[in-house]
C-alpha cells in the first residue's frame, strides 16, 4: 500500500465522530505491518509486532481478572515496554494510571491507592516502591525483567492469543493523570476515550501521517507527552523514545532519524538553543515543533523561529481539559508574548473573583470549555466541583487558576497563576512581572519570584536567580538594580543566587520548594 493510499485512509478514519486509538493501531498493523511504530536506541517495534504485543498484554490482564473500567498503575522509566503496556491495557478497556517515578515512595503509595489500581507495572530502578505499605500485596510486573514481581515476558499471554472484545464509549475512562503536585497533594485527573480521540483528531492539522517521525524526550506519565504520542500512532507514524534528555543527544538523534515532529517544554528549548554547536545540525526535516506546560519567553520563541526550521506551535491548556489556546508562532511573529487564540470549537472566557465574566480588555481567571474535558478528579467530587464554573445557560467550564487578558485581536496574554499571586500590604503582585524585569539584566540566566510570609505586609516577594556563566554580580547589587525598575509596591524584599531552579519533570518551576528552602528565621 502506498503512502498516499494510507494518508487517504487516515483522513477517512479521522472523520469519524469517535474511534479507539487501539483500533487505529490494529488497522495500521493490517495496512503496513512492517512500518516502524516505536524506536528506542537500537531497538524497534513495527506495527505488526506492536499490535500482537498489545493483544498479549490485554489478554493477560483479562486472564488475571481485570475487567472493563479496572485500573493498573505504571511507575517506570520511558521504554518500548511501557508504551506497549499502556496501549495493551486500553485494548482491554483497562484504565491506566501512569505515575511519576520522581514522586516520593509514600506519595506513590497514596496515588496507587487513590486510583484503586489492581496491578502495578514497574522496572528495576523503581521497584523499591513496591516495599511500601499497601503496595507489597499488589500483583507486580517488571518491564525490564527485574527480579521483583513477574518479568513481563513471563507474564504475557501466549503468542497469538487475543483478548475478549470490550465495548467502550466516548465517556469511558481512558487514563488517570495525577497532577504534578507543585502546590499540594496530587489529584487524579480522569480523562475519557472521547477526550483522547479529540486530541488525535486535531493532529490532522499538523501533518501527522505514516511518514511522520516524532521525537519525544518528556516522560510518558505526563499529559505533555501523551498529547503528541497518541496522535503520532493514531496516524501511523513513528515515535522515537529518548528516556533521558540531553541537548547533544537530542540533536544527534533528530538529525540521524530525520525527525518531523517533537514536543519540548520551554526549558528544553532553552538548553537546545544554548548548545554552542546547535547550528551545525541538520534539522531541516522538522515540520512542527510543539511546546506546552510552562511559560515560554517571547525572546526564546523568536530564537527558535529564526534558527530551527519548521513551524512552532504552543499549546496552552490544562491536563483537566477545558479550553485550549494555540499560538502558531511562525504565522504571528508579533504575538509571541501571548499563548495564542482559542482553538476551533473551544470557548475561553475570563471571570472575576465572584465568578462573573469581566468586561472586554480586563484581566480575569481563565476558564474553558471544549470537546475534551476531564470527567473529574478521581474520588474527589468536592475538588471536581471547585474546578468547575458554569455560565448562565449551565454550560460547564474548567477553571485554570491562571489570570489572563485578551487583546483586541483575541490573543490571550497570561499574567500569572492566581494561586501564586502575592498579596503584599493589600496590593496584588504578579511574580511574572518581577521575573521579567530580572531577566532583563545581562547577568541573569533564569529568575523566579515567590511570596514569603511577612509580619509587616502579610507576604513579601523574594527572588531566586541563576547567573549566566561568567557573570560577576553580587546579590545586593542585583537587588538594588531590580528595585530601581520596579514599582514601589512590587519591590523585592530579598534576592539570592541559586545554581538552578527546582523544576518538575516537565519544566514547571516548583515555587513551593523555593519558599521551603529559606529558613523561617530569614523570612
Amino acid at each position: 500500500m502506498t503512502v498516499e493510499m494510507m494518508q487517504e485512509m487516515n483522513t477517512a478514519r479521522m472523520d469519524q465522530e469517535f474511534a479507539l486509538i487501539s483500533d487505529l493501531i490494529g488497522r495500521h498493523a493490517m495496512d503496513d505491518p512492517q512500518r516502524r511504530a516505536l524506536v528506542q536506541g537500537q531497538r524497534q517495534l513495527d506495527y505488526g509486532a506492536l499490535d500482537a504485543l498489545m493483544d498479549r498484554i490485554a489478554a493477560a490482564l483479562q486472564r488475571d481478572g481485570l475487567q472493563l473500567g479496572d485500573t493498573i498503575a505504571i511507575c517506570a522509566e520511558m521504554s518500548i515496554e511501557y508504551a506497549a503496556v499502556f496501549l495493551g491495557a486500553l485494548r482491554a478497556g483497562v484504565v491506566v494510571a501512569p505515575l511519576a517515578p520522581s514522586a516520593t515512595a509514600a506519595s506513590l503509595a497514596r496515588m496507587v491507592s487513590d486510583a484503586q489500581a489492581r496491578m502495578v507495572f514497574t522496572d528495576a530502578i523503581n521497584a523499591s516502591m513496591l516495599q511500601q505499605d499497601g503496595l507489597s500485596a499488589l500483583p507486580a510486573v517488571t518491564l525490564d525483567g527485574a527480579t521483583v514481581g513477574r518479568p513481563l515476558n513471563n507474564w504475557l499471554a501466549p503468542a497469538g492469543q487475543k483478548p475478549a472484545p470490550v465495548l467502550l464509549q466516548p465517556q469511558s475512562p481512558f487514563n488517570i493523570i495525577y497532577s504534578s503536585g507543585t502546590t499540594g497533594q496530587p489529584k487524579g485527573i480522569v480523562q475519557s476515550h472521547g477526550m483522547r480521540w479529540a486530541h488525535v483528531r486535531r493532529g490532522a492539522a499538523y501533518g501527522y501521517g505514516p511518514q511522520g517521525v516524532t521525537l519525544l524526550s518528556t516522560p510518558l506519565y505526563s499529559n505533555t507527552t501523551l498529547v503528541v504520542f497518541f496522535p503520532t500512532l493514531g496516524f501511523g507514524g513513528t515515535v522515537l523514545l529518548l528516556p533521558k534528555f540531553k541537548a547533544l543527544d537530542y540533536l544527534q538523534l533528530a538529525q540521524q532519524r530525520r525527525a518531523t515532529h517533537t514536543m519540548l517544554v520551554p526549558v528544553q528549548y532553552q538548553r537546545l538553543m544554548a548548545q554552542t554547536d546547535f547550528d551545525r545540525f541538520d534539522l531541516s526535516s522538522f515540520q512542527v515543533k510543539f511546546s506546552t506546560s510552562a511559560p515560554f519567553a517571547a525572546s526564546l520563541k523568536a530564537d527558535v523561529l529564526k534558527r530551527w526550521p519548521g513551524a512552532l506551535v504552543e499549546f496552552y491548556g490544562m491536563t483537566e481539559g477545558g479550553g485550549t489556546c494555540i499560538l502558531e508562532a511562525q504565522l504571528h511573529p508579533d504575538k509571541l508574548h501571548t499563548v495564542g487564540q482559542p482553538a476551533s470549537g473551544h470557548d475561553i472566557r475570563l471571570i472575576d473573583d465572584n465568578g462573573a465574566e469581566v468586561s472586554s480588555g480586563e484581566a480575569g481567571e481563565v476558564v474553558g470549555h471544549s470537546p475534551g474535558m476531564m470527567l473529574g478528579y478521581h474520588g474527589q467530587a468536592e475538588k471536581t466541583r471547585e474546578a468547575e464554573w458554569f455560565d448562565a445557560s449551565g454550560k460547564r467550564f474548567i477553571r485554570t487558576g491562571d489570570v489572563g487578558r485578551f487583546d483586541a485581536d483575541g490573543f490571550l496574554t497570561l499574567i500569572d497563576r492566581k494561586k501564586e499571586l502575592i498579596i503584599s500590604g493589600g496590593f496584588n503582585i504578579y511574580p511574572s512581572d518581577l521575573e521579567a524585569v530580572l531577566r532583563q539584566h545581562p547577568g541573569v540566566a533564569e529568575a523566579a519570584v515567590a511570596g514569603m510570609p511577612s509580619l509587616q505586609w502579610g507576604e513579601t516577594p523574594a527572588a531566586f536567580v541563576v547567573r549566566k556563566p561568567g557573570a560577576v554580580i553580587e546579590a545586593s547589587e542585583l537587588l538594588t538594580w531590580a528595585n530601581q525598575r520596579l514599582g514601589k509596591t512590587q519591590r523585592l524584599a530579598s534576592l539570592q543566587f541559586v545554581t538552578e531552579l527546582p523544576r518538575s519533570a516537565i519544566g514547571k518551576v516548583l515555587r513551593r520548594e523555593l519558599r521551603e528552602s529559606v529558613p523561617a528565621t530569614n523570612r
